[in-house]
């Protein structure tokens, strides 16, 4: 997963315990990187990852951009995770790379989607993500992110 321009910057996710929802963490040094990292989290949270590569062939390959507008940190961190959970329902596929660039007013997101079915199923997909708990900010020592969603 990638955040701006800059794919070796140090981040990461955890999940966290939570009652029968799952619940994500996530940091980096610049924002972009921490909700790419928070992407990354609720992905492997039900899918083994490990070698993930865009879907292969010309007619396969999916990427998708996605403009993403929001008055707030914790709006675009929604709206991204809502348009996973979309991809996933409707086409059934997940990032496997995420690159994300700030635009006036949000972001902008290239998604590098694969079949779920390429993939080895770890846990429950999500179906929704929820606002309780959402926290989004930026610090002195990089930003951080908590997100939970519905299983």
């Amino acid at each position: 997963m990638r955040g701006a321009s800059d794919s070796t910057q140090p981040g990461g996710h955890r999940s966290v315990p939570h009652t029968a929802d799952l619940r994500v963490e996530a940091w980096g040094p610049t924002r972009e990187v921490c909700l790419a990292q928070a992407v990354r989290g609720v992905c492997e949270s039900f899918l083994d990852l490990a070698g993930a590569k865009p879907a292969p062939g010309p007619a396969r390959v999916r990427h998708r951009e996605v403009t993403m507008l929001a008055d707030t940190d914790e709006d675009l961190l929604v709206t991204l995770l809502e348009e996973v959970v979309y991809w996933l329902d409707t086409q059934n596929e997940a990032p496997v790379e995420v690159e994300l660039t700030p635009v006036r007013g949000g972001l902008r997101a290239l998604l590098s989607m694969t079949d779920i079915g390429s993939l080895p199923v770890i846990g429950a997909a999500p179906k929704a993500v929820t606002l309780h708990g959402l926290a989004c900010g930026g610090g002195p020592d990089g930003w951080c992110c908590s997100v939970t969603l519905d299983v």
